[in-house]
């Protein structure tokens, strides 16, 4: 078997036709900004387009909490005595 650095990954190619001088000129500068290549912004941003969003932490929760449990948390002492704040 060969080492892990070795083996082929299937890549696609994709070649954008009529691409605007304003977008092409955004994409190299957003390319600047974070240090790559356009190639490799274009990559980026393609990818985050199509990886489904992810639902918000309150709902990941909820799914796996039974409503039908009531559950109730006991709050800690609250200790009243102002503090010392330190900037």
């Amino acid at each position: 078997m060969p080492a892990p650095e070795l083996l082929e990954v299937p890549v696609a190619q994709l070649l954008i036709r009529n691409l605007d001088a304003a977008v092409k000129e955004g994409l190299r500068m957003r390319a600047a900004q974070h240090g790559v290549s356009m190639e490799a912004e274009a990559r980026q941003i393609l990818a985050e387009a199509i990886r489904p969003p992810r639902p918000p932490r309150i709902d990941v929760v909820r799914a796996h909490l039974d409503p039908s449990v009531d559950v109730e948390l006991e709050l800690p002492a609250r200790d009243d005595m102002p503090r010392e704040i330190r900037l």
